[in-house]
């Protein structure tokens, strides 16, 4: 009579299936110890055929298969592993809680990270070494803003934001920002570059083009210069005999 599988017993560890629990259901009926050690690590063998990543050689798992022979004979099983024995309580325990911190952020699209690099550019005392602060948060933030709204954002509010989330410790001359650029992202730059780039390149072929196309118009004009003369000496000889 066939046995459907909701009338056995749940499968522990679902991706070794129910053959390789009913092999370790039977490991545990075996009475001699070598004999079930020999068995054990043939189980463990097939185990990890089970799966290709297991097989990589450069990543150890014995101690996982060991582990989940253990689980899959609900820690009842006496053998000579080479690790320490899996306790129920190790794979039933809950996982830790995470804090999730509670502090509220003014500006979400920048991040948290941007408030931690501003907290330590006001550590900062040399004041070359600060400014220089300023201005990569500066072009971070422009980034990040544009990467969240899909828009450009003006330097007067780049640097109210940063004066406002660092205190007033942050600041920086507008005027001295947009006449040299100091906020000028490199994605930018690398853009323009490949414009250039590219209208370059398109200036070359064209002149390319332009000199081939000269090439095969000179080329046509020679083979119907030639044709030319070689009619009219068709001609003559056909004169001359007559």
């Amino acid at each position: 009579m066939h046995t459907y599988n909701t009338s056995q017993s749940d499968i522990i560890l679902k991706e070794y299936g129910r053959v390789v629990q009913n092999m370790v259901h039977d490991l545990k009926k075996i009475e001699d110890r070598e004999k079930r050690n020999q068995n054990a690590k043939a189980i463990i063998e097939l185990m990890k055929q089970l799966h290709s990543q297991m097989k990589d050689p450069n990543m150890d798992y014995s101690q996982k298969l060991w582990d989940d022979l253990c689980c899959m004979a609900n820690f009842e099983l006496d053998v000579d592993s080479p690790y320490p024995k899996a306790e129920a309580s190790t794979f039933n325990a809950k996982p830790r809680k995470v804090d999730y911190s509670q502090k509220e952020m003014r500006y979400k699209h920048y991040g948290r990270n941007v408030e931690l690099l501003m907290e330590e550019a006001k550590k900062i005392t040399d004041p070359e070494e600060k400014e220089n602060a300023i201005i990569y948060i500066g072009k971070l933030m422009k980034a990040l803003y544009g990467a969240w709204n899909k828009e450009v954002i003006e330097e007067e509010v780049i640097l109210e934001h940063m004066r406002r989330m660092s205190g007033g410790e942050l600041v920086l001359d507008i005027n001295r920002v947009k006449s040299e650029n100091l906020f000028q992202t490199g994605m930018r730059l690398r853009k323009q570059s490949g414009n250039s780039m590219i209208k370059d390149n398109t200036a070359r072929e064209g002149a390319t083009g332009g000199s081939m196309n000269r090439g095969r118009s000179n080329n046509n004009r020679n083979n119907n210069n030639n044709r030319s003369n070689n009619n009219r000496n068709n001609n003559n000889n056909n004169r001359n005999k007559k």
